[in-house]
């Protein structure tokens, strides 16, 4: 990997932030998953919406998290994955492993394939695995990977938020609203839940993880900043490939190219905090208000898609037969939609690396679709052979978001004070949000660990 980058100007930022739009509303897509529709709408349904306090600190921590991924890959082109290496070549293998360890096993697909049972019945299995097949096609075909998510994205975030609209109409009661205040008035650290239940929930309370980091790829094939000179995703079956080098780019720190760097900086924070920010605590609060108002008390219910299954039918007899309905619909295509995002990133992460620090001569597109086939008919085989999801996994993905997040803060904030120019490196408080972020994610997966360790041997 070279250590010194070509030199181009900066591109002009667009006068209007609309035009900027999407990877925040893809990062809250792709994140409004079991967080959003199963894991805090049930400690919700367990402690009452005490602990909303914590959905807004992990989602803003995430703010500022994202923005420094964003600031570097504005400032280069380059992802941060790349930046992380460096300082030592193989950083960006370890993300990209600890990614898949998260994601290897299907349980955004089969979540929604249960909900579509719940629906129309037939086996959960083989309907996931239809799932998985759909995507690596839909991936494949698609002439502009992105663009597709993003339409995806959109489509699945606007479906949220009529159901949410229909919940504040019929479903959400009095006492939600009165409840509400409270996680202001009477804010609570609920211990009862267990470390590895609130860590989920600050890690995943918006994105988390290495959703996170594929902040830069999105950024990029957007065009945002230096990006707009890295060449896209594209399908190896209907798009066009580019020719491009594995590294990215720099510009002087002149005058108007500073000029252009504030603009972009603005409408980078912007797009992010009305899209992702915005979109991500609204549902957590809304979603869990409608689970307060429906099984809150009951002593049945599970942290998994057996919630939405009791949610649902209590829906059905609070309000109509037609909403608990529409609330399986859109959680079906909501998981789905979120499965398509996890594979799509876990894909791109690891393709990036591999590209960058060692197939320097292979396309980065063909890599991608090799790896978005490989997660695919992995999936598939667990899926088909019978596996229930191993302990071993539960814990891996309870801890490893966390983990990367803890870890990635502290090269987030080596990267962007010794690699890029000083005009545009990070200082004062968004240093101290990179702190608190290390801080935050360091102790509670230590304790997570430590917990989940001491169940393990029991």
């Amino acid at each position: 990997m070279t250590s010194v980058l070509p030199v181009k100007e900066l591109p002009e930022a667009p006068r209007s932030t609309w035009r900027v739009v999407g990877p925040g509303v893809v990062a809250a897509g792709v994140g409004l998953a079991s967080g959003e529709f199963i894991l805090w709408p049930y400690i919700a349904s367990q402690v009452g919406l005490v602990f909303l306090w914590a959905a807004l600190i992990g989602i803003v921590t995430q703010w500022f998290i994202n923005m420094e991924i964003e600031r570097y890959t504005l400032a280069t082109g380059e992802t941060a994955l790349t930046g992380f290496s460096r300082f030592w070549r193989h950083w960006g293998l370890v993300f990209a492993i600890l990614a898949y360890f998260a994601n290897l096993w299907p349980g955004w697909a089969t979540s929604s394939a249960t909900l579509v049972t719940y629906l129309f019945g037939g086996n959960a299995t083989w309907i996931a695995v239809g799932m998985l097949l759909v995507i690596g096609i839909s991936l494949t075909l698609a002439p502009v990977v992105y663009v597709l998510l993003e339409r995806t994205q959109f489509l699945k975030v606007g479906l949220v938020v009529l159901l949410i609209i229909g919940a504040v109409v019929f479903a959400i009661t009095a006492d939600a609203w009165a409840e509400l205040p409270r996680t202001v008035t009477a804010p609570r650290f609920p211990d009862e839940l267990g470390f590895a239940l609130m860590l989920s929930a600050l890690a995943f309370a918006g994105a988390g993880g290495g959703q996170n980091l594929c902040q830069s790829n999105w950024i990029r094939d957007k065009g945002f900043g230096m990006g707009r000179y890295v060449p896209r995703l594209v399908s190896p079956v209907t798009g066009q490939e580019e020719a491009s080098g594995s590294t990215g780019y720099t510009f002087e720190p002149t005058e108007a190219n500073l000029a252009r760097w504030r603009r972009w900086w603005k409408v980078a924070n912007i797009e992010q905090a009305v899209t992702f920010g915005a979109i991500s605590f609204i549902t957590i609060v809304f979603m869990s208000m409608l689970a307060y108002s429906t099984v809150s008390g009951r002593d049945d219910l599970a942290n998994s898609v057996k919630f939405l299954q009791v949610e649902g039918e209590a829906l059905k007899d609070a309000v109509a037969p037609w909403f608990g309905t529409l609330f399986w619909v859109v959680g079906a295509l909501s998981l789905f939609a979120a499965a398509m995002g996890i594979v799509d990133y876990t894909s791109r992460l690891a393709a990036d690396v591999l590209k960058t620090a060692y197939l320097p001569r292979v396309s980065e597109s063909r890599i991608y679709f090799g790896l978005v086939w490989g997660l695919v008919l992995i999936g598939c085989l667990i899926l088909a052979a019978g596996f229930d999801q191993p302990l071993i996994l539960l814990v891996i993905s309870a801890c490893v978001g966390g983990f990367m997040m803890f870890v990635y803060s502290g090269l987030l904030l080596l990267l962007n004070r010794r690699k890029l120019p000083e005009p545009i490196r990070v200082r004062s408080y968004r240093i101290a949000a990179l702190v608190w972020s290390i801080a935050l994610f360091g102790v509670f997966s230590v304790l997570t660990i430590w917990q989940q360790g001491q169940r393990l041997f029991e």
